[in-house]
């Protein structure tokens, strides 16, 4: 299953012309705020600032919009205006200019010009929002509305790595742990972030999982309940299926028979599925207490 990425409008930014500024700017600024950047192709401080805007305003999730206006094509309005030098930009409100500045400014000054004029409508709240609804739809199995609540966050924070984390986790969910593979690749290599961690101990846990089904594994433990290389197994089966309380299991009967056996391996995968289900989780709290009675005893 293939989710498609839940755009914002596509008309919250858009490339504007002489002709169409009376609708795109003036009569849009009667329903809500309308920065206008006015740019040219020439101009290097404009690439800087452009993407920059544009980044913002997706941020604002929809409170404002954005007219790019290239003034070598459309010179009236910004004659108009008296735009001297570019880049240049102007806010409008109600069919008025209503703020504006001059160059290549600091995102921290893009974000302090965008929540003036929307009310400071911080993103971060909404952000925070999507990302709780999407984790609420992950533990109802919602999938559909999870990748769209994380994929919508993505398109405001392309690298949030709690985003990235939840969407690599829905194809997981799926089934489809090469898109997931792909999905997770986009946080940085050096993420700490625990969520990004997980995902990448679960594809972990899926790549080395065996191929013999999991029945002929309790087969073989019935028969020779000292084979750990057979319990080893076992836990790696239940693991990429999502059972971790019943790998956690396998893997402690492994450690209370000989904690030392094929160089601490059960001990260590232990580490890895309670990275998977996440260092919070009741998974790796109850994992870790009965570990250290073992251990301790």
């Amino acid at each position: 299953m293939t989710f498609a990425d839940p755009k914002l409008s596509d008309d919250l930014i858009k490339d504007g012309t002489d002709a169409s500024f009376m609708t795109d700017v003036i009569e849009a600024s009667k329903h809500q705020p309308v920065i206008v950047d006015f740019w040219a192709t020439w101009c290097g401080p404009c690439r800087t600032l452009g993407p920059a805007l544009e980044k913002a305003v997706r941020g604002a999730a929809g409170a404002v919009k954005m007219v790019k206006i290239d003034v070598d094509a459309n010179p009236a309005y910004a004659g108009q205006l008296r735009v001297q030098s570019i880049p240049t930009v102007y806010a409008f409100v109600n069919g008025q200019p209503v703020d504006g500045f001059q160059g290549a400014v600091p995102d921290s000054q893009i974000k302090a010009f965008i929540d003036k004029l929307t009310g400071g409508a911080g993103v971060n709240t909404d952000v925070e929002q999507l990302l709780s609804l999407g984790e609420e739809s992950l533990s109802l199995n919602d999938l559909g509305g999870a990748a769209q609540a994380f994929a919508h966050v993505l398109t405001m924070e392309p690298e949030n790595p709690k985003a990235i984390a939840g969407m690599a986790r829905v194809y997981l969910a799926e089934g489809d742990a090469e898109q997931a593979r792909q999905t997770i690749a986009m946080a940085p290599a050096d993420s700490t972030d625990p969520m990004v961690q997980s995902v990448r101990a679960q594809l972990s846990l899926a790549a080395s999982a065996p191929t013999g089904a999991a029945a002929e594994l309790q087969a073989q433990i019935a028969a020779d309940p000292n084979d750990h290389q057979a319990r080893y197994d076992l836990s790696l089966a239940l693991a990429s299926a999502g059972d971790l309380n019943g790998a956690v299991d396998q893997l402690l009967a492994i450690v209370k028979a000989d904690r030392e056996w094929n160089d601490q391996a059960a001990r260590k995968q232990l580490l890895t599925v309670f990275e998977a289900a996440g260092a919070t989780s009741e998974v790796a709290r109850d994992g870790r207490r009965r570990l250290s009675s073992i251990l301790f005893a």
